[in-house]
């Protein structure tokens, strides 16, 4: 083994405070959610804080909310670990190779300090922005709202209990109250949903959770909607609902002031109303030449609604946009009358060492990312996800599929059924002002066996066709997706069947086919869900060997003959492929020329941008982590994002391939592919310094669209460097890559420690030649003052993992001290290595 520290992991983690107001909606059950973000009031424009610290949490049962505080002598506070919000109960074990992650109850606790009332006979709110997957508020030993569903934002109004606790004698004046939330992520077969996804269902604290102040009379929601014709006017709607639990009745003097993207303000109008019930129209009025919302112009809006009354002052702001798209019947995705074509990829909210607790900024990275690799549209799979994200996604010009989270399930009780048509009221009450939105998704794979006794088809068929048509009553102007449930697919606007070519079926070469089959199955086809594994760093110098063994064969009919193939002993580079990146690299580069000769192919959406972790997939390279992601779980990029960059993104790029492949063998004067991976019309290769020669991008000339070259390279360290021109009107831009290797095999140099220390384990042959072809499972394991950075889901952040090339890497803090690392692996000797 070798040990290096100029590779550490970085698990940092900045919290901040961010000063935005917001107002809410109480609610003491589940489900009933709704809030309106502010922009200014009585007290300078914060009215809201987000709770970041000090906060205690507890895992497992309790007897009771009594033993949380018994009196404020908590009989077991060893056990509680102080935590910082967003919080996640599952941040290693959610990839813990041993075993499966914890499911079932978690505390947090905290003595909240209130600030005094800015308003008179104003309301104390909690602000929601996602727990899971129940959960249950107390005020001291006070039950005061309850919440079913992990991703829907909900309320929790806490006045009279707070003030319960400020005006008992035992307070003593002292502005704070004991608050508790319990969570529990138990499994629970009358909930979406599903256990049996192929995702993790997180617990805790894992959004933010806000301190609101509102008045006795509040805005709970403004909702701007609008209708365009194509080269024409926009109409526009500005309605709002109330918050007013004590059903006051004093007037209120109402203001509406919207301004366009450029910030000017373009209406203004003010009334003095009696508060109202349900939604009310505050205003509507014309854009005779509005500026329209896209990728490319992510133009936004903004509409302030003022509300004034005797209880205080609170102004809203909400940012919309105006477009307009079409889906043409059998044919393509238009947009302000304008053929798109959609390119995107699914996101999970997941991050290694984090869970589902990732921080705005953090957010904010994965997002610009998508963005950078030049995609123009994201489904959000397989839940409604955090306010920040599609905030993000009307900010970068992404459209959005965002998704109910009906994932892998028949039909469940009552109460399942509830919760379904809840958060999806929720997803579209809480969401639909943004301009990124063009789906609403019902669900996915909800065709699944084994959920329930039976899989009843024309129960599910009635049941999504109740969801379809909530969510056109809800939202008229967008349209309704589902994805993989074939006995249905007639029922919602858009479908996307289940494909994945070269992967669990047929050669990749096969995509263009078997989409146009499933295109006219249909009226509107989008892809959702398409790509392959691949173990980071593990690389191949013939990675397309496995398509002679596979069979393209007829399409499946329906779910159950493909299923059945999964299963079957029929080879397919899911379960006889080498995993690598070479590999998948080819399936995305033919993939993505072919999108670009299917003119009637509305777009596509690559599964899934990021590796996540998953309940399921122990075997896997990284056990417990679904590795089809174009980045790693940390967001570090694999060779394939820079695939997708080559024909998506519009800013000059080049990238030869084999960053991450230190090693490359083969024969004495043999010859070997390079490939560069580029959006600029002409590159030029240098291999030691030696031009081998300029070669013209063609994206039907694969792989890597004509830039690639057949070298012989020499023994010893090798450097290639590619210089790439995107030719234009000006100066050609030119843009480079560079890379150094060895060709064969030559020992890893040691480095000098540091308290992140980076190991590495290189399995050797009898003779000492690496054995670059093994991909065999190897064990990590410590003993002495350090710890393994490990369950982080990436393939230097396991302690089992597979070999890549016949090396293995893993980090450790040392801790300052000194420690025995070892390494095992099924037939071969264990090392040990003294690190410190």
């Amino acid at each position: 083994m070798t040990q290096s520290s100029d590779d550490p992991i970085a698990l940092s983690r900045r919290q901040f405070i961010k000063s935005t107001a917001l107002t809410a909606a109480a609610v003491a059950t589940a489900n009933q959610t709704s809030f309106a973000q502010t922009a200014s009031n009585s007290v300078g424009g914060s009215a809201s804080q987000r709770l970041l610290t000090g906060w205690e949490y507890y895992r497992g049962s309790l007897g009771g909310i009594w033993e949380v505080w018994r009196g404020g002598r908590a009989s077991d506070k060893a056990a509680w670990q102080s935590v910082t919000l967003p919080h996640c109960f599952n941040t290693r074990d959610a990839v813990d190779p041993d075993e499966s992650y914890y499911q079932g109850p978690g505390w947090y606790r905290t003595r909240l300090k209130l600030n005094p009332d800015p308003f008179p006979d104003g309301r104390i709110l909690l602000h929601f922005e996602g727990a899971g997957q129940k959960s249950e508020v107390f005020v001291n030993l006070e039950s005061v709202g309850r919440h079913l569903g992990g991703y829907d934002e909900f309320v929790v109004d806490i006045s009279e209990a707070a003030a319960k606790i400020l005006n008992s004698p035992e307070n003593k004046g002292a502005p704070e109250i004991p608050l508790t939330i319990r969570c529990d992520n138990a499994r629970d077969l009358e909930m979406i949903p599903s256990p049996l996804s192929d995702f993790n269902l997180y617990g805790g604290l894992y959004r933010y959770v806000n301190l609101v102040y509102v008045p006795a009379v509040s805005l709970q929601r403004v909702h701007i909607s609008s209708t365009i014709a194509p080269a024409g006017a926009a109409q526009i709607s500005v309605k709002a609902r109330l918050y007013n639990p004590a059903s006051l009745t004093d007037q209120l003097q109402v203001s509406v002031r919207v301004l366009d993207p450029k910030g000017k303000v373009i209406h203004t109008a003010t009334q003095t109303l009696a508060p109202w019930s349900e939604e009310h129209e505050l205003a509507a009025f014309t854009v005779k030449t509005p500026e329209l919302w896209s990728p490319r112009n992510p133009a936004l809006y903004r509409c302030e609604v003022t509300l004034n009354s005797r209880h205080g002052e609170m102004s809203v702001a909400e940012r919309f946009g105006l477009r307009f798209y079409e889906f043409v019947e059998h044919g393509p995705f238009k947009l302000n009358g304008e053929r798109v074509l959609l390119r995107g990829a699914t996101r999970h909210e997941d991050h290694a060492g984090l869970g589902a607790a990732m921080p705005e900024e953090l957010v904010r990275k994965e997002l610009q990312m998508i963005k950078d690799v030049g995609a123009n549209f994201v489904r959000l799979g397989h839940y409604q996800q955090s306010r920040i994200v599609l905030d993000l996604c009307d900010e970068l010009g992404l459209m959005v599929w965002e998704e109910l989270a009906w994932c892998r399930s028949g039909i469940g009780g009552d109460a399942f059924q509830q919760q379904a048509h809840a958060m999806l009221r929720n997803m579209i009450d809480q969401h639909s002002n943004h301009p990124a939105v063009i789906i609403w998704g019902l669900g996915n794979e909800d065709d699944w066996p084994t959920e329930y006794p039976e899989i009843n088809q024309e129960k599910i068929r009635a049941f999504m066709t109740g969801l379809n048509d909530l969510a056109h009553s809800l939202d008229p102007s967008r349209k309704t997706g589902i994805r993989r449930c074939a006995f249905a697919k007639d029922i919602p606007d858009i479908y996307s069947p289940s494909i994945w070519a070269g992967w669990y079926r047929g050669r990749y070469t096969d995509y263009k086919n078997f989409s146009e089959t499933e295109m006219k199955q249909v009226k509107h086809f989008l892809h959702m869900e398409w790509g392959g594994d691949s173990h980071a760093r593990r690389h191949s110098e013939d990675p397309d060997r496995i398509l002679a063994k596979i069979d393209s064969g007829p399409l499946p009919t329906d779910q159950a003959q493909l299923d059945a193939l999964l299963s079957s002993g029929v080879d397919t580079a899911s379960k006889s492929g080498d995993w690598s990146e070479t590999y998948i690299c080819n399936l995305f580069d033919w993939h993505l020329k072919e999108q670009e000769t299917m003119p009637w192919l509305t777009g596509a959406a690559h599964w899934i941008f990021k590796d996540f972790s998953t309940p399921e997939r122990p075997e896997n390279p990284v056990p417990r982590v679904n590795q089809k992601g174009m980045v790693e779980r940390d967001l570090t990029p694999k060779e394939s994002y820079y695939v997708f960059q080559s024909y998506w993104s519009e800013k000059p790029m080049a990238h030869i391939y084999g960053h991450s492949w230190p090693i490359r063998w083969g024969e004495a004067d043999e010859q070997k592919l390079v490939k560069v991976y580029s959006n600029c019309d002409t590159a030029e290769l240098f291999l030691n310094g030696v031009s081998r020669g300029v070669k013209k991008r063609n994206s039907q000339d694969f792989p890597a669209a004509g830039l690639r070259w057949h070298l012989k390279f020499q023994p010893g360290q090798t450097h290639l460097r590619v210089v790439a021109h995107k030719c234009g009107t000006k100066a050609a831009a030119a843009v480079s890559d560079e890379i150094t290797f060895q060709y064969q095999t030559e020992e890893i140099a040691r480095h000098k420690e540091a308290d992140t220390v980076t190991v590495q384990a290189v399995l050797r042959d009898a003779k000492g030649v690496q054995c670059l072809d093994s991909r065999g499972r190897v064990l990590f394991a410590i003993n002495g003052d350090g710890a393994l950075l490990d369950n982080l889901g990436t393939s230097t952040g396991s302690r089992v993992v597979e070999l890549y090339n016949g090396r293995a890497v893993i980090s450790l803090l040392s801790n300052s001290g000194k420690s025995v690392v070892s390494v095992s692996s099924k037939g071969v000797p264990i090392a040990f290595m003294t690190v410190g």
